[in-house]
């Protein structure tokens, strides 16, 4: 079982965000999982060009870290993702690797794994930006199994209580991907993301190639 943690706080070891990530992933630790933490601040990340290039080809043609990131994320059974509210939503650098990964919602290509997601705010909205990374988590294909959002305010000892709450969090985490875990209304919701994206995908099929291909040998598309 391999769980990926994700953090987009560009404050490096000073990062409370950095902190409950570390927990999800001690957490998870704990239950068996084998984890590895990814600042993405530390890597080269362009922004997408919206070329449509990874639709034809499965790669893009930007030559930067996004490519072995993503390669660590299809090898994962789990990802965390980790970003402070940055004015009411992630991290430049999130939503830069994030914009990165239409071909992977056209695909559907997190089907199977599972994911979470963490936030601290300074005065509000850190609950929303848990709420806006779960559901691009369950967008790219993955089951959610909850999240937690800090608003430290002016006390920095608001996060340690989080941590621990993040630490089970890291538990579920695991556990679900042991077992297999399903949520009924997370899979209306794929259900219906499958169906949207079999249909655009079997419309631009000339076009793209790779995409089709992907559905084709997945057993998608008869």
């Amino acid at each position: 079982m391999k769980i990926l943690g994700i953090n987009a706080s560009p404050r490096a070891s000073r990062s409370q965000t950095l902190r409950l990530v570390q927990a999800v992933l001690d957490g998870a630790e704990s239950a068996g999982a084998e984890v590895e933490l990814v600042d993405v601040a530390k890597l080269q990340i362009e922004y997408c060009t919206g070329c449509q290039v990874c639709y034809e080809r499965g790669e893009c043609i930007t030559e930067d870290d996004f490519a072995e990131l993503y390669q660590k994320m299809l090898e994962s059974d789990g990802i965390v993702f980790g970003s402070p509210n940055y004015i009411n939503s992630v991290t430049a650098q999130m939503k830069t690797m994030l914009d990165r990964m239409a071909d992977a919602i056209h695909c559907q290509a997190f089907i199977g794994k599972y994911g979470c997601a963490v936030s601290t705010a300074g005065g509000s909205g850190a609950d929303e930006v848990v709420e806006y990374l779960n559901g691009v988590m369950q967008t790219l294909g993955a089951n959610t199994v909850g999240g937690i959002g800090v608003v430290l305010g002016g006390d920095p000892e608001t996060i340690v209580p989080a941590e621990g709450r993040a630490y089970e969090l890291g538990k579920r985490l695991a556990q679900a991907i042991e077992t297999k875990e399903t949520y009924p209304e997370q899979e209306k919701f794929h259900a219906e993301m499958l169906e949207r994206m079999r249909a655009l995908v079997t419309a631009n099929k000339d076009r793209w190639q790779h995409e089709y291909d992907y559905w084709k040998a997945a057993g998608r598309i008869p």
